[in-house]
């Protein structure tokens, strides 16, 4: 069985960060490696509090799973502080010289605007980058960390190729869940000496927004390419699945809308539909 690993922040709730995770890479087959990077109190609407942990744990969490296992992939999320980042790039120099495709979710902020990483981190977030597969930024961060304003899709394509130059990542997918109208996400990647650009279309899914769409979508595209698929199919897989985990969400008492990914036919489905 292929595994893939989830460097992320806890969830309570299980809608997102390394509980989603797993329960994304279990619906794809994928065997589920896990280090948390930080406890949160939160409860599907807003976070409370987000709690790094200590970066020697992180650091040892990191080396220890590293001599047990070598993940297929790898997929980044929360981070919480630049001390914990900092040592899970360090920790990822063990992977080398042949290192498994890295996709990095860059959580800066919770949907409620709660900070979710320190402002400090963004040199490092910089440096972790540069190795990484593909970047995954929705609206609001790929606006923080490009500089640039995001009104049009000529806007998205400028601020994309901007992330690709500046952070060094092979590729970026700005997806595009927070834009008004359609969520198309918008891929730039480096092809030798060209920047080439691919638009994914879809339709909003009506309704109240889901927790976790974000962390789902990196999620299983890190699956994808943890089983080798290439990484345009990657995510249109990822993308079809998470569509489907929309479209059948589940509201908690609170009002909170979890995403439902199902019991594993969902990711053979999704499969299916991009074959």
């Amino acid at each position: 069985m292929r595994t893939a690993l989830s460097i992320a922040g806890s969830d309570p709730t299980g809608g997102a960060g390394l509980q989603a995770d797993l329960q994304v890479f279990r619906a794809f087959g994928v065997h589920g490696a896990a280090a948390p990077s930080a406890l949160t109190i939160q409860d599907g609407r807003r976070v409370l509090q987000a709690l790094p942990v200590f970066p020697s744990v992180m650091l040892e969490q990191l080396r220890r799973l590293f001599d047990a296992l070598r993940p297929d992939a790898v997929k980044l999320g929360m981070l919480g502080s630049d001390d914990v980042l900092r040592m899970v790039n360090l920790a990822l120099d063990q992977l080398a010289p042949n290192p498994p495709p890295l996709v990095i979710d860059p959580v800066l902020f919770a949907s409620d605007g709660t900070p979710l990483l320190e402002a400090r981190a963004r040199d490092g977030l910089r440096q972790l980058c540069q190795r990484a597969t593909l970047l995954t930024p929705n609206h609001p961060e790929a606006a923080e960390l490009s500089g640039c304003e995001i009104e049009s899709k000529r806007d998205v394509e400028a601020a994309a190729r901007t992330l690709l130059k500046e952070l060094g990542a092979r590729a970026v997918l700005l997806t595009g869940g927070h834009a008004e109208g359609d969520a198309d996400d918008c891929l730039v990647q480096q092809a030798g000496q060209r920047v080439e650009t691919r638009w994914f279309e879809g339709a909003r899914i009506k309704g109240e927004p889901a927790h976790g769409t974000g962390c789902a979508l990196a999620a299983a595209i890190t699956a994808g390419l943890a089983q080798g698929a290439e990484l345009e199919t990657a995510i249109a897989t990822a993308r079809t699945f998470v569509r489907h985990a929309i479209a059948s969400a589940f509201t908690l008492e609170n009002g909170a809308r979890l995403l439902n990914f199902g019991a594993g036919d969902d990711a053979g489905e999704a499969r299916a539909a991009d074959s």
